[in-house]
């Protein structure tokens, strides 16, 4: 008897030890859940925004026209920024940065990953977005490869890249600060007579998409605003920096939006795409016409667009070995008179100026997916794309282009073949570089679509 009973009271002693234990456990859970609010499926997000404008003093050279000779900009007709936003959600961790320049060479993703690293950042969580302006600086100013001094081309300069790398690292670690809890949506309209496809073919992309990102408050944080077409309504007599047309929506929306809103642009399939303005006084006049008569057709759908704090957060990337580089029989017709190149010296510039493997990121959040072309990837394409995502579920798919660096145009095999005008001629791995990087893109964008 004196047995079970003394069975009986180490069964009830243990059993007050478990509960006691459970009970701890429950207290610490909710001390934790007291100190950090946020659970870990909670989506946090913050932006921060840097003037990109380096001093005239550093003698920069801006992007876009060889027929510019590398000259320096003159003056500043309107700032250029850089602006990006974190989001996170427990271990994972994602920056969007858009930026009012021409493009990266392949170079300036790696050097800027290589200052971050240490603060949880790498090669597949982040996306750098271009607008394409042509009146920021140069493109091959940034390339560390760059040792052709070729005026027409592009001369590199080591200044301007330090520049730009400390600049857009301080950016984003500023943005991963004091992130808060967000509510997001995503809103896509159809746009006639803005764009155009500027080869004559019948592909033309006039979906604008707008996503709004907002404190669960609901006051504003972000918007990113999405539409595909060249600012080019400047020329290479224009040589004041400016960042476009996409400039100005920017900055009309922050101000009719308020709030402290922060308004971040980035382009599409914009390979054959141009805007179609309206006349005015200068190139300048025409732009800022044109940034404000689309500001307004943004503003309607962010304001009609409804956020909601519950929703997906995933991306991928990968690696693609890009086809042997080559340069297209119509070159000298084209590119080569205004780069004043020769075929035996562009097969030369090449080896300098273009990789041979690229990276595709893509990007889930909610109901738009952003998939990254990593050049200018004609409009028909960049369809393509997108219909496939529709199809496999995805509500807002959106083309990011020039994503992280600039390795050409992207034409589809036909119109690389049958002379796709400039385009072709500035096209450096033969007729098999579209099937290939819509390939890339679509294997790395339809695991996110489940």
């Amino acid at each position: 008897m004196r047995k079970y009973f003394i069975q009986t009271l180490a069964m009830s002693f243990l059993f007050i030890v478990i509960i006691i234990g459970f009970t701890i456990d429950i207290k610490a859970a909710n001390i934790k859940e007291q100190l950090n609010p946020y659970s870990n499926k909670q989506l946090l997000g913050n932006v921060a925004s840097i003037n990109l404008t380096p001093d005239l003093s550093m003698k920069f050279a801006l992007g876009g026209y060889g027929s510019r000779m590398s000259k320096p900009a003159e003056a500043v007709h309107d700032r250029i920024w850089a602006k990006a936003l974190v989001l996170k959600e427990g271990d994972k961790k994602y920056a969007i940065v858009t930026l009012d320049v021409l493009g990266l060479p392949p170079n300036v993703k790696p050097q800027l990953v290589e200052t971050l690293a240490s603060y949880g950042w790498n090669m597949e969580n982040i996306m750098l977005l271009p607008s394409h302006s042509h009146t920021s600086f140069d493109m091959p100013a940034l390339n560390d490869k760059n040792n052709l001094n070729s005026p027409q081309i592009g001369i590199f300069q080591p200044e301007l890249l330090e520049y730009v790398i400390n600049a857009l690292s301080n950016l984003i670690r500023e943005a991963d600060k004091n992130l808060q809890p967000v509510k997001i949506g995503t809103s896509s309209i159809l746009i006639n007579n803005m764009n155009r496809n500027r080869r004559g073919d019948p592909d033309v992309d006039n979906e604008l998409t707008v996503t709004r990102i907002d404190h669960l408050d609901g006051t504003p944080m972000t918007a990113l605003v999405n539409w595909t077409a060249h600012p080019t309504f400047m020329s290479g007599s224009d040589m004041w920096v400016s960042g476009g047309w996409p400039g100005y929506v920017q900055r009309e929306l922050e101000q009719w939006i308020g709030g402290g809103v922060t308004v971040m642009y980035y382009n599409g399939a914009e390979g054959d795409q141009s805007p179609i303005g309206k006349s005015a006084g200068s190139h300048y006049e025409k732009a800022e016409i044109y940034g404000r008569d689309l500001a307004i057709k943004v503003l309607e759908v962010y304001q009609n667009t409804k956020t909601k704090s519950n929703i997906s957060f995933e991306y991928n990337y990968n690696t693609l070995d890009l086809p042997a580089r080559k340069v297209h029989p119509s070159f000298m017709e084209t590119g080569g008179e205004e780069y004043n190149l020769t075929p035996e010296a562009l097969d030369a510039v090449l080896k300098v100026m273009s990789p041979e493997k690229t990276n595709i990121g893509a990007l889930r959040i909610g109901e738009l997916l952003i998939i990254g072309a990593p050049g200018e990837l004609a409009a028909g394409l960049g369809l393509q794309i997108k219909n496939q995502l529709k199809e496999a579920g995805i509500k807002h798919p959106v083309i990011g282009g020039l994503a992280n660096e600039w390795i050409s145009y992207i034409l589809s095999a036909d119109q690389y073949n049958n002379g796709a005008g400039y385009e072709s001629s500035v096209s450096f791995y033969g007729d098999g570089l579209g099937k290939v990087i819509v390939d890339g893109m679509l294997e790395t964008s339809i695991p996110l679509t489940e």
